[in-house]
């Protein structure tokens, strides 16, 4: 039976403004059970998050982006095709609300925590950076419109390839905030990335719950989902618990011009935080004296 309160790795979703309910989920749980895993595989937002909550900087980084999403009005500004400014405001956001939220002192607190491991797509070589692009996103489209499934395999049967990037090759926050956008690269919204001379897409191509970024010595794992997912489409472990809202995530994973839907999808994550808890205080002893 898996132990909440014996928890050796935790394992992000990707899924954009979705992960807030993450956030929300772990700020209610991660006191209780005295959350310290040795591991944390991410993807995507989920390694934003990773980042914010693991360097102490959620409040920092939820008010900063919320602040920034109040000022913008709108997700698209198709007037700046012909100017200077972008015309979609999401990679200046996201990157500002990195840097802004991981500054030096919660870099320097990563460094001290868990190992974070972030996962990145690679794409064929013969597909070329556009054409990476464009095969990588509809696999991914059509694979959750026809079978939908945790862990997507048909990008990797047409020869995309995951590269798991440790937040501990990062020397500074800006490192750390360009690995975080490569691992969520996704035209138009973000530029192409490359890294390493190569280009990057966006890790939740390969494997948007990505537990193969995992190393084989960790067993009792949480794995945080970012949207449901239909009976049965869910692995069964007793190693591996797999939790997903109770209901769909208000806001789109790209929608950075709604700052009620953000604050209603964290206030989900801290529901979802409380009946978890009341669930597992249930079938599983609570130890007397935790790990140290």
């Amino acid at each position: 039976m898996f132990d909440p309160y014996s928890v050796d790795a935790l394992v992000l979703a990707g899924g954009g403004c979705r992960c807030f309910w993450q956030a929300g989920f772990l700020e209610v749980v991660a006191p209780e059970i005295e959350l310290r895993p040795a591991e944390v595989a991410a993807v995507s937002a989920g390694s934003a998050m990773a980042c914010m909550i693991f360097g102490g900087a959620v409040d920092e980084g939820l008010a900063y982006f919320l602040e920034r999403t109040e000022r913008n009005e709108r997700n698209v500004y198709p007037a700046n095709f012909w100017g200077d400014e972008p015309v979609f405001p999401h990679e200046r956001i996201y990157r500002d609300t990195i840097l802004h939220a991981c500054d030096a002192a919660a870099f320097s607190r990563l460094r001290d925590g868990p190992d974070i491991r972030v996962l990145l797509s690679r794409p064929p070589p013969w597909l070329g950076s556009f054409g990476g692009v464009a095969v990588g996103f509809l696999a991914y489209e059509t694979e959750k419109m026809v079978a939908p499934s945790v862990h997507p395999t048909l990008a990797r049967q047409l020869g995309f390839e995951s590269d798991v990037v440790s937040i501990e090759e990062c020397a500074s926050p800006l490192e750390l905030a360009e690995l975080v956008l490569q691992s969520s690269c996704t035209p138009p919204f973000t530029p192409i990335y490359e890294r390493d001379g190569r280009p990057v897409l966006d890790g939740g191509l390969v494997d948007n719950v990505p537990v193969t970024a995992l190393t084989s010595r960790v067993a009792n794992v949480l794995v945080l989902l970012t949207r449901r997912y239909p009976p049965g489409a869910i692995p069964q472990s007793d190693e591996r618990l797999y939790v997903q809202p109770s209901r769909p995530i208000p806001i789109d994973k790209w929608d950075y011009a709604s700052p009620d839907l953000v604050r209603a999808t964290l206030d989900l994550g801290r529901r979802d935080g409380r009946e978890f808890l009341r669930t597992y205080a249930n079938t599983v002893q609570r130890p007397s004296i935790r790990r140290s």
